[in-house]
């Protein structure tokens, strides 16, 4: 079986990652609106409610605004992720894909001993090179034991 391609790929602000998260923001906020306007008495359990969808919207802009542009990629082996915040850099990282729209993904990178890492990957990026860094990602990482001759394993052991 073959390994899969090693591949470079840029990541940074995804359009169709900030309108999934408009729409549920939205989804959020309409439901916070109909049971403030449904429950009669004005209370500290709405104005908590109100806060809270005002919290994670502004929340959710600044982490919007702070992803930056950065190049991700993979040698064979392993994934490594590179940017204009070296601070938040990755190496030796393993790849696992969270959601997968076909011409998005939330991708996860987890590097031993340090936070995971969660990007988006989007196909409009850089579509000559989507389906090499598809199937990167979906690849299994390679064993570190040697195959051995496989014609071997059913061979009786007494065999010449």
């Amino acid at each position: 079986m073959h390994s899969a391609p090693s591949v470079t790929y840029p990541v940074g602000r995804s359009r169709g990652a900030t309108r999934i998260l408009i729409v549920l923001w939205a989804l959020g906020a309409c439901c916070a609106g109909a049971s403030c306007y449904l429950l009669d008495s004005a209370g500290w359990r709405q104005l908590l409610l109100v806060l809270s969808v005002a919290f994670s919207g502004v929340a959710a802009g600044f982490g919007l605004r702070r992803d930056g542009a950065a190049v991700l990629h993979f040698d064979g082996l392993c994934w490594s992720l590179t940017g204009a915040d070296t601070t938040r850099s990755v190496r030796a990282a393993q790849a696992s894909v969270a959601l997968d729209f076909q011409s998005l993904m939330l991708v996860r990178l987890a590097e031993p001993g340090r936070a995971r890492r969660w990007i988006w990957i989007e196909h409009r990026t850089m579509p000559e090179r989507w389906r090499d860094v598809r199937r990167a990602v979906y690849s299994r990482a390679p064993s570190a034991a040697p195959a051995g001759d496989p014609w071997r394993a059913t061979a009786p052991a007494d065999a010449p």
